[in-house]
């Protein structure tokens, strides 16, 4: 399979994309009477995300090639997806994908979740949830899906209380109506989030992140949590929903080689 490091960049108040002469997301070769596959560029951020795409390049039947292209941040993975410089992306939970279509028009759909994984609050200094200090500073992510999740985490364990009326998946900051350690909540990009491991208190993060700093959620979650409803989809425009280059990944991306990637990583599981 191929693999593309590409380059996008913000302006203003939204993501302009800057690379140009930019090829189609299924891109069939000329020549394809020749036998000549289709390519079908996939985004992805970091690994075990990429990892998996490429095993699914590895895996897909005849007649097609899967291009990665990596991206530096979930908002460019479905922006690109959005605006059909890739055919699709495996980046993302179906909640942080139904907060992108909201916020920008778009209509992504899910079609197939591959895997679980493990989400946790980690602490520097912590060596038990029970320990939180008053006042301490707990990072959690800016987005709406992963706030929900962060909070929900954090009230299911007495660290706050939420506003009953409110669904908890759904919650923001301004739904906590009981802080009794009255936390400071400092609210970043996930791909920021391990920077703040070294001065907040407390700091939710994914596994695919936390890695880096060499932690994971079984061995140095002080909180922890493992819910299908965030599993990790295969993700295309809706136009290309039930499109056969989109069953060739559906299958790709649940094939044994992708079940050996998942299998060999210790904080992620299947999902199929």
């Amino acid at each position: 399979m191929k693999k593309s490091r590409v380059a996008f960049a913000a302006a203003g108040l939204g993501l302009a994309l800057v690379a140009a002469g930019c090829a189609p997301a299924a891109e069939e070769k000329a020549d394809a009477g020749a036998g000549h596959p289709t390519v079908l560029k996939v985004a992805a951020v970091t690994s075990p995300m990429t990892d998996v795409v490429e095993a699914a390049g590895d895996a897909i039947e005849e007649g097609y090639e899967v291009d990665l292209v990596e991206v530096g941040d979930y908002i460019t993975a479905n922006t690109i997806l959005n605006s059909g410089d890739v055919y699709a992306n495996f980046s993302q939970h179906i909640p942080y994908m139904q907060a992108f279509n909201e916020g920008n028009d778009a209509k992504l759909v899910g079609v197939q979740p591959v895997y679980n994984f493990v989400i946790a609050f980690y602490s520097k200094t912590l060596d038990d949830i029970a320990d939180l200090p008053e006042g301490a500073k707990v990072a959690i992510p800016d987005d709406p899906s992963n706030t929900g999740r962060a909070l929900k985490l954090l009230a299911a364990n007495d660290v706050i209380t939420l506003d009953p009326a409110v669904d908890p998946y759904a919650a923001t900051v301004k739904d906590v109506v009981d802080n009794p350690k009255d936390v400071e909540f400092l609210q970043v990009a996930i791909s920021s989030l391990n920077a703040a491991y070294e001065e907040a208190d407390l700091v939710f993060q994914w596994p695919s992140h936390i890695i880096a700093l060499g932690l994971t959620p079984q061995e140095d979650g002080l909180i922890t949590e493992l819910d299908d409803r965030f599993a990790l989809n295969l993700v295309v425009q809706q136009k290309d929903a039930d499109s056969k280059a989109t069953e060739a990944l559906r299958k790709a991306f649940t094939s044994d080689e992708v079940r050996k990637v998942i299998e060999g990583n210790g904080t992620i599981e299947t999902a199929w």
